[in-house]
């Protein structure tokens, strides 16, 4: 399984997980994307850092190709799918019980 082939499943379950499991809609949400936008700006910093150094490589035969900041689009997903999972785990234990 490829690089990008494992960023189309891990954003499908998270998306899953979000909507149906723990269903707190967070990708419905303003917040969320707000929340998202900042958590991207410093991924994006430190992916294009460490990436751009060469302290991590990827596979090119296992991703698209197109880059940002130096680092595979595929880790945009990654970031997503974890932020979204995260968050998602959050809110539905702080929930109060019987909701």
């Amino acid at each position: 399984m490829t690089y990008t082939e494992l960023v189309v499943l891990a954003l499908l379950v998270s998306i899953a997980v979000d909507l149906l499991v723990l269903r707190t809609g967070l990708v419905r949400r303003r917040a969320f994307w707000v929340t998202y936008a900042i958590v991207l700006f410093f991924q994006l910093l430190v992916n294009g850092v460490l990436t751009g150094l060469g302290v991590v490589r990827y596979d090119q035969h296992t991703i698209i190709g197109l880059r940002v900041a130096y680092a595979p689009i595929e880790d945009i997903g990654f970031g997503f799918s974890l932020i979204l999972l995260t968050l998602g785990c959050w809110v539905a234990l702080g929930r109060p019980r019987g909701r």
